[in-house]
């Protein structure tokens, strides 16, 4: 039996196409496993109580966010580890990205998590940090971003932002939907920016 088992195995190293086979069906069931019951669970599908969809100008902000490169150096998730919860606060939930499209949970930290970032900083300090970060943290290596406070948003978009988001669920009102682009003219995009910073972890602290 051992022999057969050997040959048999040996067999199969040697069969570089049956390898391959074995190896994505054994890695489709193992994924299937795990993931597939996540898909029937609450804590997964539904938002955080308080949780709202993002105003017109968050959803600006986070566009230009995505748009700067930001996700390079920051992620948005803070692991349930002591270490990550002592300094960046509660640990991520499923629930709190339930609008995100897409997801910015990242894993790269050059810079420290904003998952909890939201209130805890002013609107001057975040303006005079993306300015010039190292106004207030000497040390920082971050570049600055003065452009943002010169350039005009583009809302002209945005309408059509909500309405693709409501067909994937995003709970985005008609009303809501017609004023996007109106409710953002004659804003900055660093006013967008911080807008979208302010609110990221603001869901979860309200609920608990």
């Amino acid at each position: 039996m051992a022999l057969n088992s050997t040959s048999m195995h040996d067999a199969i190293e040697r069969n570089i196409g049956l390898l391959i086979v074995l190896i994505v069906l054994v890695v489709s069931v193992g994924g299937a496993v795990e993931i597939v019951p996540l898909f029937f669970q609450k804590s997964t599908t539904q938002p955080v109580a308080g949780l709202k969809p993002y105003t017109p100008l968050q959803l600006a902000g986070r566009d230009i966010y995505i748009r700067e490169g930001c996700g390079n150096c920051h992620s948005q998730m803070v692991r349930p580890l002591r270490a990550e919860t002592e300094r960046y606060g509660h640990y991520s939930v499923a629930g709190e990205f339930v609008y995100d499209r897409p997801f910015l949970w990242g894993s790269k930290r050059t810079g420290p998590d904003l998952a909890r970032v939201g209130g805890r900083y002013s609107d001057d300090w975040h303006r005079a940090h993306l300015l010039n970060p190292r106004d207030l943290v000497p040390e920082s290596n971050m570049p600055a971003y003065p452009w943002l406070e010169r350039a005009a948003l583009d809302g002209g978009d945005l309408t059509d932002r909500l309405r693709a988001l409501r067909r994937l669920g995003v709970p985005y009102g008609d009303e809501e939907i017609a004023a996007a682009a109106q409710s953002v003219k004659g804003r900055t995009e660093m006013e967008a920016v911080i807008a979208y910073l302010q609110n990221l972890g603001e869901a979860l602290r309200n609920s608990r």
